[in-house]
């Protein structure tokens, strides 16, 4: 499976609607690849919780659209990393608060109808999985002040070269979360999809994460993470792309970047078939 994984750099100088129409742009670039996969908050900026009303929007608003349409461009599959999705009842209270989330009534998660939310578009620009981001991260600030808790584990079957292959939805903060990972693999992931926008001062803790997953999951994993610097934070880069036995096949740096990997997907059966740890679990295990 041909994976390109666009390591997006931004600042807090470009407007929203000019990155929208680079990343579409990017990904046009990606001809070839069975699948293209985007960062988390990439185009509402991953920090800049206080600028999330004004660039809020439905899974079908403008930011998928733009995207679905160069995943239509170039036939493969794309995950577009997240937005901050609205519902019809939250846009109408946003729009009442003049975009400003950080002036909405405080209401119970079930109520909010604001989440981060991943979106796995096929190569028709349909979308074919959303998955709302389970951990929220900002102790108490940020995420968990403004938006709602997914609350469902999701995978996604995608057709690679005529063969089935399970993916595994993530994001982010999610990574520190490990029974996420054990829930995708019991659903029968094969591979995970980590979209993030993990800033540099943690940096190290997102690679050790990431590799931790994949080893321990027997899954290949792709983690692809935002580059530059907005909100007054420096964003980590070094996205990674890993092996089942947690080989990394491609690994960027600090700056925006497009990596290019191809994941053996036999060789994640193979992995779990020659070196059965899983079959060892005793908690949690679909068989306990």
């Amino acid at each position: 499976m041909r994976v390109s994984s666009i390591q997006l750099a931004y600042s807090d100088d470009e407007p929203m609607e000019d990155r929208v129409a680079r990343a579409a742009q990017l990904v046009r670039s990606q001809h070839g690849a069975d699948l293209v996969v985007l960062p988390e908050l990439w185009a509402p900026g991953g920090f800049s919780y206080r600028e999330w009303g004004h660039r809020a929007q439905a899974v079908d608003g403008p930011v998928v659209a733009a995207i679905a349409e160069a995943a239509r461009d170039i036939g493969a599959y794309v995950h577009a990393g997240s937005i901050i999705e609205a519902s019809p009842e939250a846009a109408t209270r946003l729009a009442e608060a003049g975009g400003d989330i950080t002036a909405l009534p405080e209401l119970p998660d079930e109520l909010r109808g604001l989440w981060n939310t991943s979106v796995l578009l096929d190569p028709a620009g349909e979308v074919i999985a959303t998955y709302r981001k389970i951990h929220r991260f900002g102790f108490g600030v940020g995420e968990p002040k403004v938006l709602a808790a997914g609350d469902d584990v999701v995978t996604a079957q995608i057709v690679v070269g005529g063969r089935p292959v399970t993916l595994g939805l993530a994001t982010c903060y999610d990574l520190r979360f490990p029974e996420l990972f054990r829930a995708l693999l019991d659903d029968g992931a094969e591979v995970v999809v980590v979209p993030a926008a993990w800033p540099a001062a943690r940096v190290d803790h997102w690679s050790l994460l990431a590799r931790a997953r994949a080893i321990e999951d027997f899954v290949a994993l792709i983690a692809v993470n935002t580059a530059g610097y907005h909100a007054k934070t420096q964003m980590g880069g070094h996205s990674v792309t890993l092996a089942a036995d947690g080989t990394v096949l491609a690994e960027a740096g600090p700056d925006e970047t497009i990596l290019q990997a191809e994941i053996d997907l036999d060789a994640i059966a193979e992995r779990r078939r020659s070196f059965p740890a899983l079959d060892d679990r005793r908690l949690g295990s679909p068989a306990s």
